[in-house]
């Protein structure tokens, strides 16, 4: 899922190419895309782009007369910018903005939809798609403490919560918490002190970084190839692979459709995780401890 620098580096694209840009006309090629019918999705067309927003993991685009199209990626939604008019071609083409630069052409991959458009009118209506999040960026070494201790969860749970920190899912908040050496299942109100303050200072600064990393790689031209596994990255999706600061192998917890990635050298204390299904498959064969592999 396109998390907060991703979907930073979108917002910026979107800017450059559309801001002033009058919106032409929609096309949708999925029924279950939209996901509201008043307004009419019809009544954003022929309107000009005012402004674009972020919400959590969504994009907002900001349209004369007070009007929002919202879109959530979910976990395979993606965004290109192509010719005027492209077509939409095939079953992963859900829908185009035309603009006369160009169409933003909104894909999904894999069998499952849900991806969704909303259009709503006013601030008010816009702020119900918002999670309410804070913003780590701008919020203080209290701010952050406060929402982090508000409930007794892990800390993997906390920093994916949209309804506690904004923009942030499963590929960024395992490199936080490597970066901070902190265990994805440490509860948090049992941090001490200096955990929150590593904790806070590792998110803003793993944030930082990859939006800097993705806007150098991205230049001017539109971003492609949005993805949360990339080979830069210290733990997210590099199971089994060495880790960069210690050399010991990448562990990880499956669950549903998401895995967490750690290091049992820098995170756990050579402690190795149990993997809800397969611990209980392997039992007395599971490995305790990072000596056992």
């Amino acid at each position: 899922m396109p998390e907060l620098p991703d979907i930073t580096i979108y917002i910026e694209a979107l800017e450059r190419r559309l801001v002033g840009r009058r919106l032409e006309r929609i096309r949708v090629n999925s029924p279950f895309l939209v996901r509201t019918f008043s307004p009419p999705l019809e009544s954003a067309e022929g309107r000009s782009v005012r402004a674009l927003r972020r919400l959590g993991k969504r994009i907002a685009i900001g349209l004369e007369d007070e009007l929002w199209i919202v879109l959530h990626l979910m976990i395979a939604g993606r965004l290109h910018w192509k010719a005027p008019g492209a077509k939409l071609a095939g079953k992963y083409s859900l829908a185009a903005f035309d603009f006369a630069g160009g169409s933003l052409v909104l894909t999904e991959a894999g069998a499952k939809r849900r991806a969704a458009l909303y259009l709503v009118r006013g601030e008010n209506a816009l702020r119900e798609h918002d999670p309410g999040g804070i913003d780590v960026f701008t919020a203080t070494r209290e701010e952050f403490a406060a929402v982090l201790l508000k409930r007794n969860h892990t800390l993997k749970r906390a920093l994916a919560d949209p309804s506690l920190f904004s923009g942030i899912g499963n590929a960024y908040s395992d490199e936080i918490l490597h970066r901070a050496r902190l265990s994805p299942l440490a509860l948090t109100q049992k941090l001490s002190l200096e955990d929150i303050e590593r904790l806070y200072r590792s998110t803003r600064d793993v944030l930082s970084e990859w939006i800097d990393r993705l806007r150098a790689e991205t230049g001017e031209r539109f971003p492609e190839n949005v993805t949360a596994f990339r080979p830069e990255m210290a733990v997210h999706g590099r199971f089994g692979k060495p880790c960069p600061l210690c050399r010991a192998p990448v562990q990880r917890i499956r669950y549903a459709d998401n895995e967490t990635n750690y290091c049992p050298g820098c995170q756990t204390h050579g402690k190795i995780l149990a993997d809800r299904s397969l611990s209980r498959l392997l039992k007395d064969d599971w490995p305790r401890h990072l000596d056992e592999l």
